[in-house]
């Protein structure tokens, strides 16, 4: 596995330091493996040149060691925002991105996860914390999908091992319809042990003014920017079940209330709830 930083030592996992771009790293990562399984990416930058440099590049890189060194399989994780990229310049770089890999010539799977949740997650962190004070500011309106982390890692290791063919799924808890943004709320709160949430809807304009806002104060370490505003304001980020995988490939395993209230304990072990 590739990584950026040291890592613990891990039972069969062989750490390659570098970054995706280090010709000498990927290469080392893609030497006698049968699968690529590509989950590397920017979720934020200041700008859009960061995010084709991170998410289209950076594929664009991997795949090139994939085929230099002979692998076989490539697995892509994009994500549901590619199928609207003129909303947010981190859509647009998914999008690009997934062009990359069809145009690749491997034998490529792709998989567009709803939100990811889980313990050592740190995008929903603040969504925990919200609810823990019993208020919690959500997009105006609409509907998501999530999956727990795990779920998403068992689907990954399945994609890798079985041919699947040149394919893009939708991944989710199975849920159809997803969830509104208000009842995911007031599942969050139920999870850090809060009776009652009260769910704030606020309007896009605001929403965009307090990712200026959280940008401004929170600099590297903002969640809400004004491109994830932008991303956050659809209305429908639910999963198309006429995509999800098949069922004989994988299931989801873990229901939406168990997966939140471990997410919840985790953030409580590392002091951050």
């Amino acid at each position: 596995a590739l990584t950026r930083r040291e890592q613990p030592v891990r039972e069969g996992v062989t750490w390659i330091s570098g970054n995706l771009d280090s010709e000498d790293a990927l290469a080392r990562l893609a030497s006698g493996a049968d699968a690529v399984v590509h989950i590397a990416g920017v979720v934020d930058a200041p700008n859009p040149a960061g995010f084709i440099h991170g998410n289209v590049t950076g594929t664009r890189n991997m795949l090139a060691a994939a085929t230099s060194m002979g692998v076989r399989r490539f697995v892509h994780v994009s994500s549901l925002s590619a199928r609207e990229p003129q909303l947010s310049n981190y859509g647009r770089s998914k999008e690009r991105a997934e062009a990359e890999v069809r145009e690749s010539g491997l034998d490529w799977t792709m998989v567009r996860p709803s939100g990811v949740y889980g313990p050592g997650d740190m995008e929903m962190r603040d969504v925990f914390r919200m609810a823990k004070l019993g208020v919690v500011i959500l997009p105006p309106g609409g509907l998501i999908s999530v999956i727990h982390v795990t779920d998403l890692a068992r689907l990954l290791v399945a994609m890798a091992e079985t041919d699947t063919g040149r394919e893009i799924y939708e991944c989710d808890d199975g849920v159809d319809g997803g969830y509104t943004h208000a009842a995911f709320a007031r599942m969050v709160g139920a999870a850090v042990g809060r009776r009652r949430v009260l769910p704030l809807s606020v309007p896009r304009a605001l929403l965009h003014a307090v990712g200026h806002a959280d940008r401004f104060f929170r600099e590297a370490n903002a969640k809400l920017t004004p491109d994830r505003a932008a991303y956050l304001s659809h209305p429908d980020w639910t999963c198309n079940p006429d995509r999800r995988p098949p069922d004989k490939l994988w299931k989801p395993t873990i229901a939406t209330p168990d997966g939140l209230r471990q997410t919840a304990d985790w953030y409580r072990a590392q002091r951050m709830l």
